[in-house]
């Protein structure tokens, strides 16, 4: 397809961005792709620490959707090896390393979740380790002759830690270089990331240069803050919004952020050409609760349905508002006639462990119908008439006796 003018692929571009490094290279690559009609190669990677993605990764994932509906190639990382190093971006200390078999299997669901945002027919995915794992020791010390020490440690992190005397091991140095030479090996125009990344997306900048390739504009994308309105999304917080979330949990967790991020969920991760932002924004200060709800439906509609945004509202309004359970939990029949709860919330996978399972009793999160349980050695007497276990806000369950006629 042809490409827009350079102007009006600027315009789209620079839309959200925290900065551009720089501006005018970005705008000498897209003449040049335009007068060679070649599209650029725009990168993102994404180390598998964790098997989800949340809407913190939906920020540059839609930057790089913008890149593509424009014409240009979108090429996905799944940086396998890299997470075997572990990224110590924004860390106060060493972030554990995944073996191989984690990192690849935790790999796995990216591109299928990423698909929500991205155009998988015009998305190009590889994996690190496919260049990374074959390295030699000796590539790994030219590699490292590219980099000081004194550079490294211009990295605000890797600075705290010095300074704090906190332990900074070689192989985290390793890290940004490695993601560099990703950068060598694709060859990429652009990369994306974080603002959280920038120092390493400037290492795959320099050795670029350093390789004799044109070096690669870098943009960064503001961090999104979570559902607690504190801290940046993050699943190990707890303040995460994951694409993989049930349409209910979706709006049920969008509708939770302080009234003071509507605007910043709106303009993050809402498509610019997408209609009714404009009408959200214009009742946040009058009708919050009203411009919430608007902005959760919108959520849920942009990784389901519009149909399934109305459901979950309607889920919502029936759990929270009227305190009547959901109309379509599936019935959980068992042959014991008494369960110890502890046994109970493990087997509906409501809890992975005892301790678990015990902490939710003592927090008084667990109720069989109305009432709540109050002791962990407590049983369950279950009859052929169902009974509806609530575990914390949006998990129910319906558990009877299995029939026997």
């Amino acid at each position: 397809m042809p490409f827009p003018s350079v102007k009006e692929q600027l315009d789209i571009i620079v839309g959200n961005v925290v900065e551009i490094i720089s501006v005018d290279e970005l705008e000498q690559k897209l003449l040049q792709s335009l007068k060679t009609c070649k599209p650029l190669k725009v990168k993102l990677g994404a180390d598998p620490s964790r098997p989800d993605l949340h809407l913190g990764h939906s920020v540059v994932l839609r930057k790089l959707r913008e890149f593509q509906d424009l014409g240009h190639e979108a090429i996905l990382i799944i940086g396998d090896f890299t997470a075997m190093i572990g990224d110590p971006s924004g860390k106060s200390k060493t972030r554990p390393q995944l073996s191989a078999e984690e990192a690849r299997e935790n790999g796995l669901s990216y591109f299928e979740q990423a698909s929500k945002i991205l155009d998988p027919q015009k998305t190009t995915i590889c994996y690190n380790a496919d260049w990374l794992g074959k390295m030699t020791f000796s590539d790994v010390i030219k590699l490292s002759s590219h980099y000081t020490v004194a550079r490294m440690l211009e990295r605000d992190d890797f600075e705290r830690r010095y300074r704090a005397q906190e332990p900074i091991s070689i192989h985290e140095f390793l890290y940004p270089l490695a993601q560099g030479m990703d950068s060598v090996h694709l060859k990429n125009d652009v990369e994306l990331g974080g603002t959280d990344q920038k120092f390493n997306l400037l290492v795959g900048r320099d050795l670029q240069r350093e390789y004799g390739i044109t070096p690669q504009v870098c943009i960064t994308m503001s961090l999104l803050v979570g559902t607690d309105g504190k801290e940046k999304m993050s699943k190990s917080l707890g303040n995460a919004i994951c694409f993989n979330d049930s349409p209910a949990d979706m709006y049920g967790k969008s509708l939770s952020i302080p009234d003071t991020l509507i605007e910043t969920y709106c303009k993050l991760l809402i498509p610019q050409h997408e209609a009714g932002v404009s009408e959200i924004l214009a009742q946040r200060e009058a009708d919050p609760r009203t411009a919430k709800r608007a902005l959760a439906k919108k959520i849920v509609a942009l990784y389901y349905s519009a149909e399934e945004a109305e459901g979950a509202e309607t889920h919502f309004d029936q759990v929270f508002i009227h305190k009547k359970a959901p109309d379509d939990i599936e019935l959980i029949e068992f042959d014991e006639q008494s369960i110890p709860v502890i046994d109970l919330l493990i087997t509906l996978g409501a809890a992975v462990s005892k301790s678990e399972a015990r902490r939710m009793i003592e927090q008084k999160s667990v109720l069989v119908g109305d009432n709540k349980v109050e002791g962990i050695h407590e049983s369950i007497a279950l009859e052929i008439e169902p009974k509806i276990i609530r575990v914390g806000k949006r998990k129910f369950f319906k558990v009877a006796i299995r029939k026997t006629f």
